[in-house]
């Protein structure tokens, strides 16, 4: 059980990182035609728009909540006086409210890809594949608030936070910290892990043309005149 929890959680993270960074990058160069949403408003517009705006309202914040939650150093919540108790409760009320956002605008997206029959028949396994692994990595992440609430003094908290900070930092030893940790927690990481390393070959590779979108904020404005 070492070697898995090794493996799993202090080999793994690193192979879908590589292939999410250098897939992405390989996709962008071979395929640029792939590199799209794909989006499907045109064959069928109900619930798109209320689902899309729950769905990445509730997912963005949920990714970023993670992003900062797990990798701010410890010393910085010590230093400004809040507990990890404290830290724990507000992740797992946040958590909780964004996830369930997430979860109902999915529900209504996936009842879209699946119901609507001309939306159906025009998506690939690919397509739908990474609806349901969102669905059960945020299945398992709402869970987890469950497991934490047994203990709230935010002790299981701290290890995953160290396990992460650990992996970022290319530090030794990073799976330990995950050794004796809930299995949902652990399977919750693991879906979440490799849907970084799936994303490269789905329409999800959209996301990095939000990051080019920012680059719009300082570019000059454009002058359009009406033709005479």
């Amino acid at each position: 059980m070492n070697t898995l929890n090794q493996f799993f959680f202090g080999i793994y993270p690193y192979i879908c990182l590589s292939v999410f960074f250098l897939g992405s990058l390989m996709r962008f160069e071979r395929e640029q035609y792939s590199w799209k949403s794909d989006s499907s408003q045109l064959l069928y517009e109900g619930q798109l728009r209320l689902g899309n705006i729950l769905f990445h309202v509730g997912v963005l914040a949920v990714f970023f909540g993670h992003l900062f939650g797990l990798l701010t150093p410890l010393a910085f919540w010590e230093f400004l006086g809040i507990s990890h108790g404290a830290k724990q409760i507000f992740a797992m009320t946040m958590g909780g409210i964004f996830g369930s956002m997430a979860m109902v605008g999915l529900v209504m997206l996936m009842n879209r890809r699946f119901k609507i029959d001309r939306i159906n028949l025009n998506s690939t396994w690919r397509d739908k594949l990474v609806l349901v692994w969102i669905f059960i990595t945020l299945a398992l992440g709402l869970s987890t608030i469950f497991v934490s609430m047994g203990h709230l003094d935010g002790h299981e908290m701290v290890k995953l936070m160290k396990w992460a900070q650990h992996i970022v930092t290319f530090r030794g030893a990073a799976a330990e910290y995950l050794e004796d940790v809930s299995i949902l927690f652990k399977m919750h990481i693991f879906m979440g892990m490799t849907f970084f390393l799936i994303f490269p070959f789905t329409r999800m590779v959209h996301v990095w043309s939000g990051f080019g979108a920012l680059s719009y904020i300082p570019r000059a404005w454009q002058l359009v005149r009406r033709r005479r």
